[in-house]
Order: structure tokens, then sequence, then C-alpha cells
């Protein structure tokens, strides 16, 4: 990483021209005629600010290339001809890792015995080929997902895969054959035509197989068990094959079915995927998240079909994604309607009919509340939990809008019960998460992922989750001040006088002396926060500073934002980013031509640092004052009422004291 110029590496797939200190070219992960994409050689990062893709060396490669982190690493390491070192691996990681390959190879294996069945056997011409040609799938597109057939015979796959040399047990644990208590086995999938599950790099993971007999027992659909090498809840079906064309088109659609998935992708519309056999995770849409923040959830038209389109496109807006939807007619699937009007009309329908989400879902839910009040205000409290899921204000207020007109409500309403709606989620991640001051360590194997990406296990410093969407933050900008000069000059040291006692106090003297000391940004910035127990509203913010305040427990003056750069959740990440792409600089007409002379940044860094963390702390005054003002309605017992007006009298002195060091009229 040391030796790893960033611009070089990017400047391999992408032309940069030199802006200033940074670089800049057209962004290779969205589509653009403007150049966005910003390269930082002295801060090793890269930001596009079009569509917000953003990370190091490393992750450019593992986005770019779809390399895996070690391969990556290795592409890095020949490119600067640096030797890399293997580790070596124990005994006992040897053999699990010899476990997952052998999982892998015979996944691979029995996907190419099956695909060789589907063109050479018999019963594979006659039965499984014949069944997708029926489907209207051409060979190409059959060999593109790599389907095929298994024999409709007890055991023909399993004696197939032994004669080859593959154990027993690696057969149980891919779930290719199925043991019995008596010994006896047979094949999971005969008389199936077969769907391979493929990694997002192009492995085998697992299968799902269709059913082709008319037998009444018979499952149509069985799939894989969840294994080593394959999780159903963390795969979605079609993503190898998507992916590039997801990332070009920005935009992801979500279907039901595999046949579904390969229709489309053969009708032109590549850019598809569905959930493999199960309903759709978080895991999964965070997977459609690395490649696009647009989805279009497609769905049958029956009311089975609306009701699962409700329930999935909730945890798409709960992580960020803009959610559109497409409706077919009563009847119809994305397979039936492209077999029966062509992949044209296909692509036509899916352009026109294409609709907002929550303006969709309100109209759905209108039609249901006719003159029935107590269902209009169920409907109300439905739409308005939905909005409330949507990360962006903004987005949020068109929302609130076209949602009020549908419903023939005041905006004003809408706009009430979505504040309270947001109160109550926010309220309640806070109070979920609040550390308890008896018992501040939290037991390692209890920690939530969330807790895991936001800060360490047993910090003792406030943490909400960053997927928490809250309402308008009024301490938005100083908390983001706080959080850019630690990212950007939390490492410089700054140095000043510090009064010292000599502890004599001879002749009146009070015995103060000065003497120069020295501190790290960061712990400035901390050390003032920490004590005076203030934290951020804002959970990106909060997650970045708690990681400063950890390594300041631990001693530590300086801090890697490298770490920042790689963090696993995306808000952080991308904040962090965001922050440290800044190309500020003064510019030398001042001084050349005008003959004015601008302090540089870091001249006025002292001063910079002393006005934000007033600032900072004048705004969370205000916070506090207006929350008092805010109880006084409430309150009938005037012994409560006379603490609350002693409470606000020495917050408005403090907030007065504040605004004289900030040199500011404060009334």
């Amino acid at each position: 990483m040391d030796a790893t110029r960033i611009e070089e590496v990017i400047g391999e797939f992408v032309s940069l021209k030199k802006r200033g200190a940074n670089y800049i070219g057209c962004c290779p992960f969205h589509n653009e005629k403007t150049p966005s994409f910003n390269v930082s050689p002295s801060k090793s990062i890269y930001k596009c600010f079009g569509c917000g893709e953003s990370g190091n060396a490393v992750g450019f490669l593992m986005k770019h290339e779809h390399y895996t982190y070690p391969e990556a690493l290795r592409w890095l390491a020949k490119k600067y001809n640096i030797e890399v070192e293997e580790e070596q691996l124990t005994e006992e990681q040897r053999e699990r890792n010899n476990e997952r390959d052998a999982l892998f190879h015979l996944s691979e294996f029995a996907q190419k015995y099956f695909a060789t069945l589907l063109y050479e056997d018999e019963y594979g011409v006659a039965v499984g080929l014949a069944y997708f040609h029926n489907r209207g799938l051409s060979d190409s597109v059959i060999k593109t997902f790599g389907l095929g057939y298994c024999l409709d015979e007890w055991d023909a796959f399993t004696k197939h895969a032994r004669a080859n040399g593959y154990s027993d047990k690696v057969l149980q644990n891919t779930g290719l054959t199925i043991f019995k208590d008596d010994g006896k086995s047979y094949d999971r999938f005969r008389g199936r035509v077969m769907f391979p599950i493929y990694s997002v790099s192009g492995r085998v993971l697992g299968f799902s197989g269709r059913v082709l007999s008319k037998e009444k027992q018979a499952a149509k659909y069985v799939n894989s068990p969840d294994s080593e090498i394959y999780n159903k809840s963390h795969v979605l079906y079609g993503l190898y094959q998507a992916r590039n064309a997801i990332t070009r088109q920005d935009k992801c659609y979500l279907v039901e079915g595999n046949i579904d998935v390969i229709s489309m992708y053969q009708s032109g519309v590549e850019n598809t995927v569905a959930s493999c056999g199960t309903s759709l995770t978080v895991e999964q849409v965070r997977l459609m998240r690395r490649y696009t923040k647009n989805v279009t959830v497609l769905y049958d038209g029956d009311s089975a079909g609306i009701k699962a389109a409700f329930r999935a496109v909730n945890m798409l807006f709960e992580e960020g994604l803009h959610v559109r939807v497409v409706l077919f007619p009563d009847g119809e699937d994305p397979d039936s309607y492209a077999q029966k009007y062509g992949s044209s009309q296909l692509q036509e329908y899916l352009k026109e009919n294409e609709t907002n989400f929550i303006t969709f879902k309100t109209k759905v839910l209108a039609d249901e509340v006719k003159n029935d009040p107590i269902r209009k205000a169920e409907v109300l409290g439905e739409i308005v939990r939905t909005i409330a899921l949507v990360p962006d204000m903004m987005e949020r207020a068109e929302y609130v809008k076209q949602c009020a007109s549908l419903l023939r409500v005041p905006e004003a309403t809408l706009q009430a019960e979505l504040a309270k709606a947001l109160n109550r989620r926010l309220y309640d991640a806070t109070q979920q998460y609040k550390p308890d001051p008896a018992d501040r360590d939290i037991n390692p194997d209890q920690a939530t992922d969330t807790q895991s990406s936001a800060t360490a296990p047993d910090s003792p410093y406030p943490h909400i989750p960053i997927s928490t969407y809250q309402q308008f933050n009024p301490a938005q900008s100083q908390e983001e001040k706080i959080i850019s000069l630690l990212l950007n000059n939390g490492n410089e040291i700054l140095s000043f006088d510090e009064p010292q006692s000599d502890g004599d106090g001879a002749d009146g003297d009070n015995g103060d002396n000065y003497h120069e000391v020295a501190y790290t940004v960061a712990q400035i910035l901390v050390g003032e926060i920490l004590n005076d127990n203030l934290t951020f509203v804002d959970p990106s913010c909060q997650a970045i500073f708690n990681i400063y305040a950890e390594q300041m427990r631990k001693g530590d003056t300086s801090v890697d934002t490298q770490q920042f750069v790689t963090h696993p959740d995306e808000k952080v990440r991308n904040m962090a980013v965001s922050m440290m792409m800044t190309d500020y600089h003064v510019s030398e007409n001042w001084s050349k031509l005008k003959h004015i002379y601008v302090p540089q940044p870091k001249e006025r860094l002292m001063e910079d640092v002393q006005d934000s963390l007033l600032n900072f702390k004048l705004k969370k005054l205000e916070i506090k004052i207006n929350d008092i003002d805010s109880q006084f309605p409430y309150i009938t017992n005037d012994e409560e009422r006379l603490m609350l007006v002693s409470q606000k009298m020495s917050l408005i002195k403090l907030r007065q004291k504040l605004g004289n060091n900030l040199r500011r009229v404060i009334t």
C-alpha cells in the first residue's frame, strides 16, 4: 500500500487529467459526460461526486475488476514488483480450506455434468432441453446460465461423482446427495432441470432444480441446502451474469423467479436478478447496493404479487435505495409477457409502466379507503412509515407532497405524522443502543453487525445505529465541521502556552508560570467533547468520533485515516472520503496580482479548532434550551417548572459566555 500510487492504478482504467492537487475524469461506475470522478494522490483515495463511489486503490480494483481482496493485493504487488509472502496456514486452517475447496470443486463438477447431460444424453435432450426450448430459451442463453439436467434415476449422479473420486462427506455437505439413516443414498435433484447458482466471481455455489414430472407430492422447486459455501439469504440468482449491465445502466430489476431472470436477459434486459428461493433479505439488498442504488421491482399483477412487493420494498428503502415498481397485467409475469409479446414490447412496457413505489403504494391503498375514515387513518400511518424509511430529506419532502395530494389530506398533516415517525425511529434506536453506565462492556459474541461497524464492542462511547434515519439535525454543519477537522487535521500538532503553578505563591504572586505544551488536533477535540459529555446526532459522525475517542483512550496521538476509506459501513465510508477529498487551497493570484496576503489554512488551524469547538458547544446548548422550552406546556407541577427555569437560566449564562469567546452577541 505504501508503494501504490492511486493515480497510476486508476489511470490504467480511466483517463485522468490533473486539476490542482488532484486528478479528475469520467466515472467508470456510471455513465456521465461531465467529469465528477476525483482522485487524490496525497490521500490515496478516489471519490465520484456523481454516483458516490469512493475508496482506495484496492477498493477500486475490487469494484471495477470484480477482484477479491487478495486478488487486488496480488495485482498491485505485480504492478510494483513486490514479492507477496503467503501466510503459512495452520493445520486446522488448511483442513478447512481444503474442505471448502472440495465443495467448490464438486459443485463445479456437478454443473458441468448436468450441462453435458442436457445436450448429450438421450433423456437430457428429450426431456430437459425440450423443456427449456418450449419455454422459449435459446441455446446461447442456456449456456450463458449453465443450465442442465439431472437424470431421473435414484443415484446416477452420486455414482458418477464417487467414480471420479469425490467422498460421501463432500457429497453430503454440498447437499447434492441425501444420505438416509440406514446408509442408503439418492440424488437430491433427480428428474429435474438444473439452475446453477453462481457467486459474484462466477463460482458455482449451489443449485435450484425444477421438477418436470406431474407427481402431486413432488415440490416444484428444490434448492441446495445451506452449506460452507452457499447461503441462500446472501446470494442473488443471476447477479454474476447481470453485474456488468447493472453497473453500466445504474439500475437493477428485481423479479421473483429464475426463469424470469433468464427470459429478461434473453429479451435484452440483462440487469435482472432474483432472490434464491427465499423472501428478500437485508444481505441480498446490500448485495444489490454494491452495484446500484436504483432498483425496480417487477411482480405479478395479482393481489399476492402486490403484497409481496409491499413486503420487500420497505427493506429496500431502509437500505437507502431508490425504488420503482412495474406491475404486469393480472395473470402475467416477466417470462410469460416476454413469450407472448417479444423482447421489444417487454422493454417498452417496462419504460412506460415504471412508477415511483411510494406513489404507487399510495394509489393502491387509497383505492381501498373509499369513505372509511378509520381505514384512511390506517393507510395514512402505513404510507408515513414507508416515507420515514427514505434517507434523503428532500426526497421525503417530495413524497409528502405527492401523497398528500393523492390521499386528499393537508400536506401539514402528513408532515406532522412524518415528524412523529422519524422521532419514534430515532428514539427507539437510541434507547436500544444506549450504553448502560453500570455495565459498559458488551459481550463480543452478542455484538450485532451494526455495533461492530460503528465502534468496538466494548467501546464506552455512545452509539447510534448507522442505518437509522432521523429528521433534520439542527447541529449537522457543526458536527460535520468537527469530523472534517479530525479527518483532515487530526494528526497535526498545535503548540500553545499553558499555565503551571510553581507552588510557592511568594510576594503576592499566584504562583502561575507558563510553559509550552503540544497536543494533536484530535487530542484537543476529543478531550473537549468527552469532557463535556457531548454526542453527535448524525450516526456517521458519531461512528467516526467513536473511533478517534477509542484511539485516544488507548494512548494513541494519531489515527490512520485509511481505516475510514475501507470502513465496512457505506455511509461512514462515503462521509469520510467526501470530507477528505477537499482540494481547498489559496490562489497565488491574491498575492501576485492583488498584493493581498491571505492566511493559509494551516496558519489559522488553531483559531479554526477553537471556533469550531465553541460553535459545536453553542449549538448543543441552543438545542438543550429549545428542548426545555418545549417541555413547559406539559408541566403542571410548580416545583418542576421552577427546576426547568433554573436549568434554562444556567444554560443561557453558559451560552452568553461561549458567545463572548466567539466575539458574537448572544441574547
